[in-house]
This record gives structure tokens, C-alpha cells and sequence, in this order.
């Protein structure tokens, strides 16, 4: 499936035109590399979100079940947001994320990492079909690649943010930071900004009360539950919002967005293994 392409012609990803799969540019919309390497037919094989969707939602649920597996005996059986919780050791040993791991422990790279732990059985199916609802749109608008680094880069400034304020902000109702966090919604508010900063460059009515509408849910949501980060929310979004400022939606993606995407990726997947090669926390 994933042979590489080493001769004749693809179609550009951008545009649909006939390309030679070595051309270092496509002659009809001037995307760069529109071939991939040779690798973008075995991309585009993945489907319309170039395998996206699936990586999110398949590697959330593997490392929540090791999670659940590392809690033991620990796991908290309880209704609502605690059904299935991992133990606060468990989650603090794959990456979580907040104002202990990250100014306490000094486990910086856990704002990369937190985005692929969840707290409980409803917080994981909530953020997959979030995941299944937003992550096909940004990808066809926005490109893969981008997307993916809109999600790593936004997930990294929300736990950030939510970090920081969670150490020395002042403790507001809905707003008082965390001392642990994890989940995949930092970065899925960052899409939503992304999405949002696309609707009003392009003008696009549907993608802006798209998102106007995930956004009010998102609110809604935030200060309506209980144990919602809304901090990482609010940066996530800034992040994703910043982002895409920075690579103009408008313009098309080129071939080296899928190099930085996959470098992005790694980052993460290497930040959950440095916790892990740290061991279970020892307060």
C-alpha cells in the first residue's frame, strides 16, 4: 500500500491535473512537489482525510485502554465523567498535562502529549465524534498536512496556556486553570480556529456559521459541565486561529507541510514515551 511511486504521472492533490510524479511543481495551480515523493498515491489511498480522522480517533483509544491497563485496580467505576477514569497515576505516567506535570515536575513536553489521554469513558466518545465532525471538514479545506500541524500546535498552546494559569493565574469560576488536564479538545478548538479564521478571509457564510455554531456548543459545553478545561479550550483555539493566520488557508499546501505534519506528529508520540520512560510518578 505504501510502495513508492518512482516513475509516470499522478494527479495533483490540489487541483486534479495530470502531474509527472517526479515534477517539483504542478503546472496548472503551482503547488510544490504535488507528487509527494512518490508517496501521494499511497496518501491519497487513505481517503479524503488522508488517514487523519482514523489516526486520531485509533491512537486516543489505544493509549486510553493501556492507560486503563497501567491504573489497575485504581479505575474509577463511577457514573457520569468518571465512568472508566484512569487513576490520576496512570495519566500523570502516559503525559498529562497541567500546572504539577509541567511546572511542578518540570515535564514540559506533556503539553505535547495530553492530547492523546482522555479521563474517562464519555470524555474520550465526546472528543472522537467531535474528532468525526470536524476533522474532514478542516482537512478539505485547510489540507492534511496543515491540519495536522494546526492540531499539534494548538493542543501544545492550550495546555500551555491552561498550565500556566493553572500555577499563577487567579482562580475564577470556569476559568481557574488545571493542575492536571488532558484530552483532545485543546486541539480541537484549535481546528474550529482555524476553520473560523478561514470563513472570515474567504468569506465563506457556510464555514462561518459552521463554526459559529461548534463554538457556541463548545461554550455552552465548557460552563455547563463540570471538569471542563476551558483554558485550554480558549488557547487551543487562539492557536489554531494564530496558525492559520500564519499559513494563509487561501494559499494552496505544499509538499513540505506533510514533512513538518509527520515531524509534529512524532513529537507527540515521543513526548508520551519520555513520560512513560520516566516511570509512575512518586509524590
Amino acid at each position: 500500500m505504501f510502495n513508492r511511486k518512482t516513475e509516470g504521472s499522478i494527479v495533483c492533490p490540489s487541483c486534479g491535473s495530470l502531474v509527472g510524479v517526479n515534477d517539483e511543481k504542478c503546472y496548472s495551480c503551482g503547488r510544490a512537489n504535488p507528487g509527494l515523493w512518490g508517496f501521494g498515491p499511497a496518501i491519497r489511498a487513505l481517503g479524503r482525510d488522508m488517514g487523519f480522522v482514523p489516526l486520531v480517533i485509533g491512537a486516543s483509544i489505544v493509549i486510553y485502554g493501556l492507560a486503563l491497563f497501567a491504573s489497575g485496580g485504581n479505575i474509577l467505576g463511577g457514573g457520569g465523567m468518571n465512568l472508566l477514569s484512569p487513576s490520576t497515576g496512570a495519566l500523570l505516567w502516559f503525559g498529562a498535562s497541567g500546572a504539577v506535570p509541567v511546572f511542578y515536575l518540570g515535564n514540559w513536553w506533556t503539553v505535547l502529549s495530553a492530547g492523546w489521554l482522555h479521563a474517562g469513558l464519555i470524555h474520550i466518545l465526546f472528543n472522537m465524534m467531535a474528532v468525526r465532525n470536524v476533522g474532514p471538514g478542516a482537512v478539505e479545506i485547510i489540507g492534511p498536512g496543515r491540519t495536522v500541524i494546526i492540531w499539534v500546535v494548538s493542543g501544545a498552546v492550550g495546555f500551555l496556556l491552561s498550565s500556566t494559569m493553572g500555577a499563577y493565574g487567579p482562580r475564577i469560576p470556569f476559568l481557574s486553570g488545571a493542575t492536571i488536564t488532558v484530552g483532545a479538545s485543546a486541539s480541537i478548538f484549535g481546528l474550529i480556529g482555524a476553520l473560523a479564521h478561514y470563513g472570515r478571509v474567504s468569506g465563506s457564510a457556510l464555514v462561518r456559521e459552521t463554526t459559529k455554531g461548534w463554538i457556541i456548543s463548545g461554550l455552552m459545553i465548557g460552563f455547563l459541565l463540570p471538569g471542563i478545561d476551558n483554558w485550554a479550550h480558549a488557547g487551543g483555539f487562539l492557536g489554531g486561529y494564530a496558525t492559520s493566520m500564519f499559513f494563509n488557508p487561501l494559499t494552496r499546501e505544499r509538499g513540505d507541510h506533510i514533512i513538518i505534519a509527520l515531524a509534529c506528529l512524532l513529537a507527540t508520540f515521543a513526548a508520551v514515551g519520555a513520560s512513560l520512560l520516566q516511570g509512575p510518578p512518586r509524590f
